[in-house]
């Protein structure tokens, strides 16, 4: 059989997107569009039959939010399904819906042409935004928005699905999603979207692999066309060769060959060839993963990011809202520990502020916008505190740069813990605290931050980017987001040795844990602690069961030594071969 070079990543007929949901789909494409509405903006004459015919869509979209609501809680956990009650709430938003009569009684205009030209002031603002989820919650409100005019028009939508197939799509909404998924769908294709989209969310709930964000999907696939959707590379073939369906037939094949196999590792740990215990965490995004960590054999949650439950509920919770979800994810993983990092919003993540930053990632995001809103930031101190009676949670600080923000973090934490003692409400006293190592300022200081905290975790994903100078979402540069760059590799060595030599635990949490090609070279720095995806916990546990730690040390020595990414990436491939293991990527 031909290589995977030759197979794949050369293919002409290959479309590239956005892995949202993984796996492996070989069917037939289903073009999914809907009928586009055509608004009219003709005057009216009798204003009360308009508004009352505005009530009759909005109660008739209720109804149809309320049914996918219902179905989403049968098939999703109760946090995602949430997605639909927000939409619920929009429904009934008396601003949104007072401003709408207004017009149609100032302006006598047909009640689906203000509700077009109102609700699209929102999205345009929505669009405009910087931020990636800004621009997904957009595509959220059109949904609403068409189903109310629809409703006003007095017209059905229906699917035609009437047996297996991969829908292909310019968008996909969250009721979209869902819907399709009672039907025989076996993968979503859009065009548009990214990985935080509901649609991708609810995917991934679904376990429906899904590629999004290909920008030309729809153009290049017709409906009947056979197609193969990686849910795990975020590529879509069409029209394949034999030979490509030869090949992902059995990529597919040994995937669940594979998966049987690992099942039985769940319960055994993480243990190399001559003794040495790795501790593999699980990263959470939502309460309703809880089940999959339990399930997959973690020793505990070594990151919560806490900014998902903004990004399902797109607004702030509440401090007894945060309480019960930090108290159920606190009790359902006892006697393990949860690390909960506090909201890292700014950069891509969820919009906070209204004013346009020129490069967010470098501006207001992180603990530095926590610490301008302090409020904010004691509100969810207090909630992680309430829910640590257990005494198996700990604080992790986002986006650290410098000491003086450790120190103001921390002086947070201690007003917030003599405001419960004075209600004397219960806590742990002696909660850990900790930061994510992320910027290149603090990794070339650890040796003074880890005097002042407890812990500290290494985000590759933005320390590579800053320590590159790269940014890794763009086309243009990212072939220079090296992982195994010697720059990379030595500033790991530096921060994991300062660690060490204080005695202070130390793990590694961004995308390059989960690399399996990566694991033994982060052994061999000398790591103890990875946290990674439920889903790669299996894999990583294979590999690491399967090598010596004094060979991992050697791997890490030599590669050290090195000064290219070719050399490092070619010692580590022969560590693998001479080793006999079998990579993960090798089969997916």
């Amino acid at each position: 059989m031909k290589s995977f070079q030759e197979i794949y990543r050369k293919s002409e007929n290959k479309i590239t997107g956005i892995a949202a949901a993984p796996g492996i789909i070989i069917g037939e494409a289903y073009l999914f569009t809907k009928e586009k509405l055509e608004i009219s903006k003709a005057d009216i004459n009798d204003i009360n039959k308009a508004i009352e015919d505005l009530h009759e869509a909005l109660e008739k979209s209720k109804k149809e939010l309320n049914k996918i609501f219902t179905i989403a809680r049968e098939k999703m956990d109760d946090v995602r399904a949430a997605i639909f009650e927000a939409q619920l709430m929009i429904l009934d938003d008396p601003i949104l819906i007072g401003t709408i009569i207004s017009r149609l009684k100032e302006e006598k205009k047909q009640p689906e042409y203000i509700v077009d030209d109102e609700i699209s002031k929102y999205q345009s603002r929505m669009i405009l935004s910087h931020e990636s989820y800004m621009k997904e919650r957009a595509l959220d409100i059109e949904d609403i928005k068409q189903r109310i005019i629809r409703n006003l028009q007095k017209k059905r939508w229906g699917s035609k699905i009437d047996h297996n197939v991969i829908v292909v799509s310019e968008s996909l909404t969250p009721a979209d999603t869902v819907l399709l998924s009672r039907n025989k769908v076996l993968a979503f294709v859009t065009d548009h979207g990214g990985i935080t989209s509901h649609a991708a969310i609810i995917s991934r709930s679904l376990n429906i692999p899904a590629v999004v964000g290909t920008h030309n999907a729809t153009e290049q696939i017709k409906d009947g066309d056979k197609i193969i959707v990686d849910g795990f590379y975020g590529y879509t073939i069409t029209n394949p060769t034999q030979a490509q369906i030869d090949f992902f037939t059995e990529k597919h094949n040994r995937l669940v060959e594979l998966q049987k196999g690992l099942e039985e590792l769940r319960d055994k740990p993480a243990v190399t060839k001559d003794g040495k215990e790795i501790n593999i965490y699980a990263n959470v995004d939502v309460t309703g993963e809880i089940d999959v960590v339990v399930a997959s054999g973690a020793k505990g949650i070594g990151l919560y990011r806490s900014e998902q439950i903004l990004n399902e509920t797109g607004e702030f919770p509440t401090e007894e809202e945060q309480t019960l979800i930090y108290t159920k994810l606190s009790s359902r993983i006892y006697p393990n520990s949860v690390t909960i990092r506090v909201f890292d919003i700014g950069g891509d993540k969820f919009r906070f502020l209204d004013y346009q930053e020129p490069n967010p990632f470098l501006g207001l995001r992180g603990i530095r916008l926590l610490l301008e809103n302090p409020t904010l930031f004691k509100t969810q101190l207090r909630a992680i505190l309430k829910a640590s009676v257990n005494r198996n949670i700990k604080i992790m600080l986002p986006m650290i740069s410098t000491l003086d923000e450790v120190h103001a973090s921390n002086k947070l934490l201690e007003e917030c813990k003599h405001e419960l003692k004075e209600k004397k409400v219960p806590f742990d006293d002696d909660i850990e605290i900790g930061i994510m190592v992320e910027v290149p300022s603090v990794a070339v200081m650890t040796k003074v931050f880890v005097e002042h905290i407890d812990f500290l975790s290494i985000g590759t994903n933005d320390l590579i980017q800053y320590l590159m100078a790269v940014d890794r979402g763009n086309d243009l540069v990212s072939d220079l987001y090296r992982e195994f760059s010697p720059a990379v590799i030595r500033t790991l060595k530096h921060i994991i040795d300062d660690a060490k030599k204080a005695k202070k635990p130390v793990s590694i949490c961004g995308e390059m844990a989960a690399d399996t090609l990566a694991m033994p070279l982060l052994v061999g720095l000398g790591l103890e602690n990875l946290s990674i995806s439920s889903a790669t916990i299996p894999y990583a546990k294979r590999i690491i069961r399967n090598f010596d730690y004094k060979k991992s040390k050697k791997l890490a020595e030599k590669c050290l030594k090195f000064t290219s990414q070719k050399e490092i990436e070619d010692e580590i491939q022969k560590f693998f071969t001479d080793n006999k293991i079998i990579r993960t990527r090798q089969i997916i």
